[in-house]
């Protein structure tokens, strides 16, 4: 009977050695190098979002112009900062998709807004009389 229990722990242990628990341990080391090129590929990013402000090329694509920056800095802030890139490939996907799903939906929420708004103004200009 004791032979039996103490093959059972053995073979508890080694399932429980395969089954991906890594407590303590460091899943990966990010190189720095890596980590300061994406910083400078956010501040040139950053920098760009800046200078398209001062280019007038109408609401609607100044605004499709930042919101395509903004979801393109956000993902490399999850991918890199956040080490989703060595996740399951996946979750990035999935993750990254919903970046850009909420993006599109503000944009589209934002382009509704200037369709109802001459009649937003022509309504308050009648109460203001």
């Amino acid at each position: 009977m004791a032979d039996h229990d103490n093959s059972h722990a053995a073979s508890s242990n080694a399932a429980h050695e395969h089954s991906g628990s890594h407590h303590g341990e460091l899943a990966h080391v990010t190189p720095v190098r890596l980590l300061v090129g994406v910083w400078g590929v956010l501040m040139v990013l950053t920098i760009i979002t800046v200078a398209v402000t001062s280019i007038d090329f109408g609401a609607r694509v100044n605004l499709l112009v930042a919101m395509a920056i903004a979801t393109i800095k956000a993902g490399l802030v999850v991918t890199y900062f956040m080490h989703l890139r060595w996740d399951r490939p996946f979750n990035t996907l999935v993750f990254l998709g919903s970046l850009l799903f909420v993006s599109l939906f503000i944009s589209m929420t934002l382009f509704d807004k200037s369709e109802y708004e001459p009649d937003i103004e022509e309504m308050s200009i009648q109460k203001g009389q």
